[in-house]
């Protein structure tokens, strides 16, 4: 086959694929805009609430504990589970002082599905409980929010939710970009969502069940990805996802670069796999008008974002050396691309360091392809090499004028 016409067919292949990914989000993206914050309903009946947060070598989760124990909401109508996975012993000391019930188990390999299904395992038999809510150690939460949490869950009418979680942290590169993102991920898989009446999309954490839903269905969940999991199941059996944008989780990102793209390669691979055990619903989904859980397949079929900047941004550069004309198309995708994340990111992201995290987002994702890690490495260094000589040349100014 001719070099070009093969060029001319991987162009077209890609393009198409990144194109429905574009669209997709595009769509969500705009529908974003017309959901509006209603005020919660505020209501009599009070639910009876546990909290469980699962904690993997995390010393933050006694922040949380602190934060959720200060609550307004009556302490009668709420328990606490703190399932604290591979914490050192001054961690696991500390909560013991605090009035939770603490779980300390050892897993041979720990999953967050493991530390909600021994937490559910282990509650008093004799405790009646109406609402699971499930925080990440390191989450903190306003003094409000479990009456928020109460209101909402009552007004919703249905067995799942979703709050807003927020960035506690923006102060390196990698943390910025995870609040930027989670930020876009509320707008298109979010308020985009429930603006048309199709079901939220789960985060793992500040999400909220019916327990004996949740109570009989986490113990189905057997992989590391028990959000995808338990979205799966909520979906199949046609239970509607509520949001609730004006209710805050502040979650800390992390700092590490290292970490934000493994983080990410987690996430890409459960897509992966979650597509692979859901995608032979889809006709049955589509034939029989169940839209949420249709629309959720699709979702997993589509590529993951970092990837799809991959391929716009290489393919924009690549093309104009073989062939100028095949590039347009790209670099008209890649605006697009641009619209839709200026449009779902919040104004108060954008902020002093918000050139500088557009400009470093490269060398993060860079960090993660071999043999090209060492590049950011060294701008880094060189970055950090330069700062220290301006701080200096400040600090030398400062003392020449006190000299005069």
């Amino acid at each position: 086959m001719d070099f070009w016409i093969i060029i001319y067919i991987i162009d077209w292949i890609l393009f198409i694929i990144v194109s429905l990914t574009v669209l997709y989000m595009l769509v969500f993206t705009i529908t974003s805009l017309f959901a509006h914050k209603s005020k919660i309903p505020k209501t009599k009946h009070q639910n009876r609430f546990i909290i469980l947060i699962p904690s993997y070598k995390n010393k933050g989760v006694i922040q949380t504990v602190k934060s959720i124990l200060g609550q307004t909401y009556p302490q009668r109508l709420f328990d606490v589970t703190v399932i604290s996975d591979n914490n050192d012993e001054m961690t696991n000391f500390r909560l013991a002082q605090e009035p939770v019930t603490l779980l300390t188990p050892q897993f041979e390999k720990s999953t967050k599905a493991k530390a909600l299904q021994l937490a559910v395992n282990n509650l008093p038999q004799f405790k009646i409980y109406d609402v699971v809510l499930i925080l990440d150690g390191g989450n903190i939460v306003e003094p409000e929010f479990l009456e928020q949490m109460n209101d909402a869950f009552e007004s919703a009418g249905t067995k799942a939710i979703q709050v807003h979680r927020l960035s506690r942290n923006r102060d390196t590169t990698p943390a910025r970009m995870g609040a930027i993102f989670e930020e876009i991920n509320n707008s298109i898989f979010r308020r985009g969502h429930i603006a048309i009446g199709l079901s939220a999309g789960l985060m793992g954490a500040g999400c909220a069940f019916e327990f004996n839903w949740f109570k009989n269905n986490i113990n189905n969940v057997k992989s590391a990805w028990e959000d995808k999991e338990l979205e799966a199941l909520l979906m199949r059996q046609h239970i509607y996802v509520d949001y609730f944008d004006q209710i805050y989780v502040f979650d800390e990102k992390t700092r590490e670069a290292k970490e934000f793209n493994r983080q990410r390669g987690q996430w890409m691979k459960a897509q992966f796999f979650t597509l692979l055990r859901n995608i032979h619903y889809l006709p049955v989904a589509i034939i029989n008008q169940y839209y949420s859980w249709a629309d959720k397949i699709i979702q997993w079929m589509l590529m993951p974002r970092i990837v799809m900047m991959c391929v716009i941004v290489a393919m924009s550069i690549i093309l104009p050396i073989i062939y100028t004309t095949l590039a347009i198309k790209w670099w008209i995708l890649f605006a697009i691309v641009l619209l839709i994340f200026a449009i779902a990111t919040p104004d108060y992201l954008v902020d002093n360091n918000w050139d500088k995290t557009f400009y470093r987002a490269p060398l993060i994702l860079m960090k993660s392809i071999p043999g090209l890690s060492r590049l950011p490495d060294y701008i880094e260094e060189r970055d950090r090499k330069m700062a220290e000589k301006k701080k200096q040349k400040q600090k030398d100014k400062e003392k020449s004028r006190r000299k005069r």
